[in-house]
C-alpha cells in the first residue's frame, strides 16, 4: 500500500533499510498519479501511460538476458535489511575521532543495504574486483529468507558442519548462475549510491566478462556504458596452451551518461618536448601544443582528420567555427605557428600539469607488482593471491577530477583501493574518502598469515592500511596532521532492536519482551544509537555529541536526536536550543507509564508552529 501520511511529524521509527519495491511505487505515484487506484499501482494503466501507441507483434517474444534464480536475485536486492546493524570497533580503528574513512567487516550485500539511507547519491567512484568465478571456493551464497543467519554460516561464525563455503565448480550445473545471482543484487544496490555523475569500474577476466556486460547493461542501462579498459596484467605465458592471455578487463559505466565526466589519463611527460616548445609562465612550465585545433574542432570540410592551417579557415564548413577560431587568435588564446611552406598552424600553450585523455588500454602496470606493494610495507607478499597493483587503482582514481570524492570498494580484499586513495591524496593534496567492505573470511590454519597471528582477511587488510599510512607520512613529513590516514572499523552484527518472532505460539512471549525492552540485552546505548542513526540516514563518519543518553548526530543535510534516557514534557524545547539545521528528527522510546508525556509532546507539535516546523518525532 502507498503511504499517504509521509509528512506527518509523528511516526513509528522504521528499523529497516529502504524497501525498493515500495519506494519505486511511491515514485511512480508521484510521477503518474492517474495510475494509482485504492492505494495500489494499476499496472495496465501504467503500461498505457508509458506506451500509449504500443502494438504487440510477434507474441511475447523479446530480447532479454535471463538465468535461473534471477527473480530471487531481484527480490534479494529489493528486500530491506531488517535484522542487522553496524557496530563500531574502536580498538581496530585508527584516528577514530578525526578520520573520514571507513572499513566495514561484513557481507557486502547486507552492508550495501545499510548504506542506502546515508549514502544514496553520495559516492562518486566505485571500484570493485569481484570473484572471477574460476571454480575455486565461492563464499557468497545469498539466502532470500534470512540473510544474516546465512552470513554467519558463510563466515563460520556459527556451526554449520563445514558449509561455510561452497565449491562453485562448473560440474554443479550452476557455474555461471551462482555468480550472476551473487553479483546482480550487489550491483543494483551499488548503483543507488552513485552521484548523478558517478562512475563504477569493475575488474573481470574472460570467465564472466560477457555475462557481466549483459548484466550491467540491464542494471545501469546500455546508454550509460562508457568503455571497456583492457589492462595488460602480465607478459610472457610460460606453458600456456593456445593463445596466451595477458590481459583482464575493466568495465566502466556511469550512472547517467548525460553527465559524462572528463576521464583523465596520465600527466604529460615534459621531457618529450624540446626546449623550443616549452615556456615558463608565472613560474609554471607550459608546453606548446601545435595540434590543438584538430583535437578541439575535429573533422573539417573534407571529412579528413588533419591539422588546419589558419589560411584555410574560410573553407571550414561552419562559419561560426571559423569566427570562433579568429576570435581565439585575436584574444591570444591561440597562437599562430609558421610552417616551412609559409602557412600557419594553430597552437596553444598548455600546463605541463594538464592530463591526457584516459586511454582504453593500460600497459606498464603488471600484476606482479601487487605482491611487491604489500612486501614494501613489511608484510608477506604471499598473504594474497593476485592483489591488484596500487598504481593501477591510482590510475582509476586520478581519472576522476573530483579530489573530494567518496570512493567505495565493496570487494576490498587486500585493501589496495584504500592505499591507492591515501597515495592519491598525498600526491595532489586531495581529500578523498574511502569506504572499504570485506567479508570476514577465516584464514586457513595452514596459511602463513594464520601463523603470523592473522585470523580473518580484514585483519591483514587493516594492518596494511595502517602501515601504508605511516609509510606515506614518514616520506612526506609535511603532510603529518593534514593527511587522513585513519579509518573507522565497523562490524556487521545482529540488530540491537529485538526481532519480532512471527510464530503464533510465541506471540505472548514476544509481547512481554517488547513491553520490557525493545532493545537486545547484550547491546549498549552507543550501539543502539548508532543503529538508529544509520537507519535514519546519518553517515558512518559522524560522531555524536552525547549528553545524558541523548545522542545528537549532525551531517550536512540531516540532524537526528536519539533519546535513550529519561525525558519530560520540556524535551522538544530543550532540543530546540541545540538544533542546528532547519528541521531535525527526534527518535525516542516510550517511557514506562509515560503515555501522558507522549501525549503532551504530540500536543506541543500540534499547537506550537515553531516546534512543528522544526521537529519530526519518531517512536521506537
Amino acid at each position: 500500500m502507498l503511504n499517504n501520511n509521509e509528512n506527518l511529524n509523528e511516526a513509528k521509527f522504521n528499523p529497516t533499510t529502504p524497501n525498493f519495491r515500495t519506494e519505486a511505487g511511491k515514485k511512480i505515484a508521484q510521477l503518474f498519479p492517474e495510475v494509482v487506484a485504492d492505494g495500489q499501482i494499476d499496472f495496465d494503466a501504467l503500461q498505457e501511460v508509458l506506451s500509449p501507441d504500443l502494438e504487440l507483434t510477434g507474441g511475447d517474444e523479446k530480447y532479454g538476458f535471463t538465468w535461473r534464480g534471477k527473480s530471487d536475485a531481484k527480490r534479494i536486492a529489493d528486500t530491506p535489511a531488517r535484522n542487522t546493524t553496524l557496530v563500531a570497533n574502536k580498538e581496530k580503528s585508527k584516528d577514530w575521532d578525526t578520520t573520514q574513512n571507513v572499513y566495514i567487516e561484513g557481507d557486502n550485500l547486507e552492508v550495501l543495504k545499510l548504506l542506502q539511507k546515508a549514502y544514496t547519491n553520495k559516492v562518486k567512484l566505485i571500484y570493485i574486483d569481484p570473484p572471477y568465478n574460476t571454480g575455486k571456493d565461492f563464499v557468497y551464497h545469498d539466502d532470500f529468507h534470512d540473510s544474516y543467519e546465512n552470513y554467519l554460516k558463510q563466515t563460520g561464525q556459527v556451526d554449520n558442519k563445514g558449509n561455510s563455503t561452497t565449491t562453485n565448480k562448473e560440474t554443479n550445473g550452476r557455474f555461471h548462475t551462482d555468480w550472476l545471482n551473487m553479483m546482480y543484487p550487489r550491483l543494483k544496490l551499488a548503483r543507488n549510491l552513485l552521484t548523478e555523475d558517478g562512475v563504477i569500474f569493475v575488474s573481470i577476466d574472460n570467465n564472466e566478462q560477457a555475462h557481466l556486460k549483459e548484466m550491467m547493461d540491464e542494471i545501469f542501462g546500455e546508454e550509460n556504458f562508457v568503455n571497456i579498459i583492457v589492462w595488460q596484467r602480465a607478459s610472457g605465458g610460460g606453458n600456456a596452451s593456445g593463445i596466451i592471455t595477458g590481459h583482464d578487463f575493466i568495465f566502466v559505466y556511469q550512472k547517467n551518461i548525460n553527465n559524462l565526466i572528463d576521464y583523465r589519463g596520465d600527466k604529460i611527460d615534459s621531457k618529450r618536448f624540446p626546449k623550443e616548445k616549452k615556456k615558463i609562465i608565472n613560474g609554471k612550465e607550459y608546453f606548446l601544443d601545435d595540434d590543438v585545433v584538430r583535437k578541439v574542432f575535429g573533422k573539417y570540410s573534407g571529412g579528413e582528420q588533419r591539422r588546419l592551417y589558419f589560411e584555410e579557415i574560410d573553407q571550414y564548413r561552419s562559419l561560426d567555427k571559423a569566427e570562433e577560431l579568429r576570435s581565439k587568435v585575436k584574444n591570444g588564446e591561440y597562437i599562430l605557428i609558421k610552417q616551412p611552406n609559409g602557412k600557419h598552424f594553430f597552437g596553444q600553450y598548455k600546463s605541463i600539469d594538464s592530463r591526457k585523455k584516459l586511454y582504453s588500454i593500460i600497459q606498464g602496470v603488471l600484476n606482479n607488482k601487487g605482491p611487491i606493494d604489500i612486501a614494501e610495507l613489511g608484510l608477506n607478499e604471499n598473504y594474497f593471491e593476485y592483489p591488484k597493483p596500487v598504481h593501477l587503482i591510482k590510475k582509476i582514481i586520478s581519472s576522476i577530477s573530483d579530489t573530494d570524492a567518496i570512493i567505495l570498494d565493496f570487494f576490498s580484499g587486500s585493501g589496495t583501493t584504500a592505499q591507492a586513495t591515501i597515495n592519491s591524496n598525498v600526491e595532489d593534496g586531495g581529500n578523498r574518502k574511502f569506504i572499504m567492505v570485506q567479508l570476514p573470511e577465516k584464514l586457513d590454519k595452514k596459511s602463513g598469515a594464520y601463523k603470523d597471528n592473522y585470523r580473518i582477511i580484514p585483519d591483514i587488510a587493516e594492518e596494511r592500511i595502517r602501515r601504508a599510512g605511516e609509510k606515506i607520512l614518514s616520506e612526506h613529513q609535511e603532510s603529518r596532521g593534514k593527511l587522513d590516514v585513519g579509518f573507522k572499523v565497523y562490524e556487521l552484527q545482529s540488530s540491537t532492536i529485538n526481532k519480532w518472532n512471527e510464530e503464533p505460539n510465541e506471540f505472548n512471549n514476544q509481547l512481554e519482551l517488547f513491553n520490557k525492552n525493545i532493545f537486545t540485552e547484550d547491546s549498549n546505548n552507543q550501539q543502539r544509537a548508532r543503529e538508529i542513526a544509520i537507519k535514519s540516514g546519518i553517515p558512518l563518519t559522524i560522531n555524536p555529541v552525547i549528553e545524558n543518553d541523548t545522542y545528537h548526530y549532525i551531517s550536512e543535510d540531516k540532524e537526528v536526536f536519539v533519546v535513550l534516557g529519561k525525558y519530560d514534557e520540556n524535551l522538544l524545547r530543550t532540543l530546540d536550543g541545540k538544533r542546528q539545521l532547519s528541521i531535525a528528527t527526534v527518535v525516542l522510546h516510550e517511557l514506562e507509564n509515560g503515555s501522558e508525556i507522549k501525549f503532551n509532546l504530540l500536543e506541543q507539535l500540534k499547537q506550537n508552529t515553531d516546534l512543528n516546523n522544526h521537529f519530526n518525532l519518531e517512536w521506537l
